[in-house]
């Protein structure tokens, strides 16, 4: 009777030791799905919301829109330089359908007049985070205001 005890307490330690190893292994039945590149940069621009507008900012002490994007790109996963200005980031990528928009995607607005001037990035649920006046803020695709104003989409990211 005590060894048949030993033997299943053995085994019952021998079997959690093997569950916790597998587990820390990552052998478990659960497997995690990775974010996606847009999905990181995303998250990565999220944590700079509530910084402030600075003209010619390139920095999380003051971001304009196109330095916000710039810093957020570069300073992501995703680690990928962007052009410095609107326009120049305008000229890189591949167009996006306003339909077809994935979180990471570069969404353009042309707010003073014909040319873009204003560049945010798509976070999903139809809204984007951008520097703009007010500092860095989501904003809805869906008010008037960019809806109005929207320019298109770049896709810079694989």
């Amino acid at each position: 009777m005590k060894i048949s005890k030993r033997l299943s307490k053995l085994f019952s330690a021998v079997f959690v030791f093997f569950l916790a190893f597998s587990m820390v292994l990552g052998f478990s039945s659960s497997a995690k799905a990775s974010p996606s590149p847009g999905q990181e940069v995303a998250a990565a621009a999220g944590l700079l919301k509530g910084k402030p507008f600075k003209w010619g900012g390139t920095a999380p002490s003051g971001f304009d829109a196109s330095g916000f994007t710039q810093y957020v790109f570069s300073h992501s996963y995703a680690k990928l330089k962007l052009p410095r200005t609107v326009k120049d980031q305008y000229k890189i990528g591949a167009p996006v359908q306003k339909n077809e928009l994935k979180e990471g995607d570069l969404v353009f607005f042309k707010i003073d007049g014909k040319k873009v001037s204003f560049v945010g990035i798509f976070l999903g649920n139809n809204q984007f985070i951008a520097a703009a006046s007010k500092g860095v803020r989501i904003q809805s695709l869906s008010l008037k205001y960019y809806s109005d104003r929207y320019a298109g989409a770049k896709r810079v990211l694989k």
